[in-house]
């Protein structure tokens, strides 16, 4: 892993971002750590936690969030549409 200073990593930036996005491993020392620079795929959809961490696509979750209105309205649960206020019961 190259690593650079706080200060060489500002004044060339631009180039150290290239060199991330080209694959190459560099850090930056902060104090007595390494900060490794690592490209992130964005995920451009509301629920990105549910793509990210278990793979569910906006399809898969639109489906089930429907599947479950559906259960909800056969089996006569009562939705919740406001704010609660956990102060309230005590």
């Amino acid at each position: 892993m190259k690593t650079l200073s706080i200060t060489d990593a500002r004044t060339h930036l631009p180039d150290v971002l290239e060199q991330v996005k080209n694959g190459e491993d560099i850090g930056i020392i902060a104090g007595d750590q390494i900060i490794q620079l690592r490209p992130v795929q964005v995920v451009a959809w509301e629920n990105s936690y549910l793509y990210q961490e278990y793979g569910v696509t906006p399809t898969e979750w639109e489906r089930f969030r429907r599947r479950m209105k559906r259960r909800r309205t056969r089996e006569k649960y009562v939705s919740f549409e406001g704010n609660f206020d956990p102060n309230a019961l005590a």
